[in-house]
């Protein structure tokens, strides 16, 4: 989920802690819970600090290994015990048990989402996504924020959080349905698909497609029950010359590789220079595939510049890359 839904759901998680006694009746360990339930909420969001770094290395760690078993345990010890040190007489066991039940639900939660996480590790580095729930879904988000206004006007923190996550677990189920149904109109749209990506958008009746057959990629949007295919394109292995085997290596397209299921390649040459660009098809907006990876190989099978990220435009990609066709 984005970083907004992650903080009222701590401050959520904060209201629904006035239901354990030792926290409402010692105002250290109250004070220390609430920060420990919005902190957890955050913290396994840290990696994010890794886009400073360069895109390759934030796309192969983010919800990486901060969101894996060791981490849902570590963090909650880690910030209990500060916490206990910064707040005398907090009592330490409650504050981990909520901290680690912020932790939990941020990761438990983001499985949910297209993108997923690493949920698994160490026994699995596979992306667990499930996709039924857009990164920001607005109705889970409203429901919180009325929530804390209730509570903010007098109402019972315990029982106005209680009922908000009841109707929260029903819209879960709820757009479990809508993605199965989305799902068999792709295949009677595409009886012979045998690789099908359906991720939701912030609209609720709104998903996006990418599938894939034996010959083809198609991408489009389902309304309803209701499937548009926008674009096809051809199925081709990519051809295996030493300038392509030569990108393959690049860091930025290995990272793209392990990130994207269904994507489609170009290959294209520039005076000596080979262009390899690798197109995620899951994420067309407006006609446009933003998520590429792109390499420049010489005819010395050197790298000059590569690229992986986010980018709406060919003048923003040339600038990332600092490549002119004439330089």
């Amino acid at each position: 989920m984005d970083t907004g839904t992650h903080i009222v759901m701590g401050v959520a998680l904060a209201g629904l802690s006035m239901a354990d006694p030792v926290v409402t009746s010692n105002p250290a360990t109250m004070t220390a819970v609430i920060t420990g339930v919005v902190v957890g909420s955050l913290i396994p969001d840290i990696d994010t600090v890794l886009k400073l770094r360069n895109n390759a290395i934030y796309i192969r760690h983010h919800r990486g290994i901060t969101h894996s078993i060791p981490a849902v345990l570590i963090w909650p010890i880690l910030i209990s015990i500060l916490l206990s040190l910064l707040i005398p007489g907090a009592n330490l066991f409650h504050v981990w048990a909520w901290t680690f039940l912020a932790v939990f639900l941020h990761v438990f939660v983001d499985i949910f989402n297209a993108y997923g996480t690493q949920a698994l590790r160490p026994f699995s580095h596979r992306w667990v996504a499930i996709g039924v729930i857009n990164t920001f879904d607005p109705v889970i988000f409203g429901l919180h924020i009325l929530a804390i206004l209730i509570w903010m006007f007098g109402a019972n923190p315990v029982s106005t959080m209680i009922t908000t996550y009841i109707i929260i677990f029903f819209y879960y189920l709820l757009r479990f349905a809508i993605k199965s149904a989305v799902k068999r109109a792709v295949f009677n749209t595409i009886p012979d698909a045998d690789d099908v990506f359906i991720a939701p958008t912030m609209r609720f009746f709104q998903w996006r497609v990418a599938a894939s057959t034996a010959n083809y990629h198609y991408v489009g949007r389902a309304y309803g029950r209701s499937v548009n295919i926008y674009d096809r394109f051809e199925r081709k292995p990519m051809p295996t010359t030493p300038e392509i085997e030569a990108a393959m290596e690049d860091k930025n397209i290995e990272a793209f590789t392990s990130f994207s299921p269904i994507y489609r390649w170009n290959v294209s040459y520039i005076d000596d220079i080979c262009e390899v660009r690798l197109i995620d098809l899951r994420y067309r907006s407006k006609g446009y595939y933003p998520f590429v990876a792109v390499a420049h190989i010489d005819s010395d099978l050197n790298v000059l510049n590569s690229y992986t990220g986010w980018i709406f435009s060919e003048d923003k990609l040339k600038k990332k890359l600092n490549f002119s066709p004439n330089s």
